[in-house]
């Protein structure tokens, strides 16, 4: 293969950043997550299931949009030793 070229393993290989509706059921869920922590050290049990609430509300999100397929696949890195990642 010629430095540079693309082949058709590495040409579908996108960014780790993933979607933006991705990022939002995640944001959604540290909302909720946040919340019920809040609720915790303040005491008041209400809060901690507006918390919960709001992170459940996150997981559907999750499914809805199906989060898990912006896992993204490195393409093996040929010529790298142990010694190149210290």
């Amino acid at each position: 293969m010629v430095e540079g070229q693309k082949t058709e393993q590495t040409e579908h290989l996108g960014s780790h950043g993933g979607r933006a509706s991705s990022w939002l059921a995640v944001t959604v869920m540290l909302v909720g997550t946040v919340i019920g922590g809040f609720g915790l050290t303040a005491a008041n049990w209400t809060i901690v299931w507006i918390g919960v609430g709001v992170f459940v509300v996150g997981g559907i999100l999750a499914l809805v949009f199906d989060i898990f397929t912006d896992v993204v696949i490195d393409a093996p890195r040929v010529g790298m030793r142990a010694e190149d990642h210290r």
